[in-house]
């Protein structure tokens, strides 16, 4: 396979640059990701990113929200990633963590955000979601 400029990522038969600025809430936008929540919720989207070969850019989660900069192949799909991690961390923290069971009777709302990042600078989206925390 050609030597790709390093924006770009390859696949077998696509070479694609889709890097996606999505946040999804906890259902009714509790501010349940606290606690060591938040720390096992970034193992778990990190794990996934490995597993699904995507790019893990930026994250940041805060109390009742979570920030991702992520570069997912377009043939597997941001609507198939997102179910993915919203369904996994799900079942895992609910696990892991009883009270959450308790506080909410779903972890995540169905909805979410998703922008593409193509017309802005990288470096600014990054940045922003980086200083979440810090506003």
């Amino acid at each position: 396979m050609p030597k790709y400029p390093p924006q770009y990522k390859a696949n077998s038969n696509v070479v694609y640059s889709c890097k996606y600025h999505i946040v999804w809430t906890p259902k009714y936008r509790r501010k349940v990701l606290v606690e060591g929540v938040d720390e096992r919720l970034k193992v778990i989207l990190e794990e996934l990113c490995v597993e699904t070969a995507s790019d893990l850019l930026a994250l940041e989660i805060m109390p009742d929200h979570v920030h991702l900069l992520v570069q997912v192949d377009p043939q597997f799909g941001i609507h198939k990633f997102i179910k993915l991690a919203k369904g996994r961390s799900s079942r895992s923290l609910r696990h892991e963590f009883p009270w959450l069971k308790s506080r909410l009777p779903t972890l995540w709302t169905n909805s979410y955000f998703v922008s593409t990042v193509g017309g802005a600078p990288l470096s600014v989206i990054k940045q922003y979601v980086e200083n979440q925390k810090h506003v």
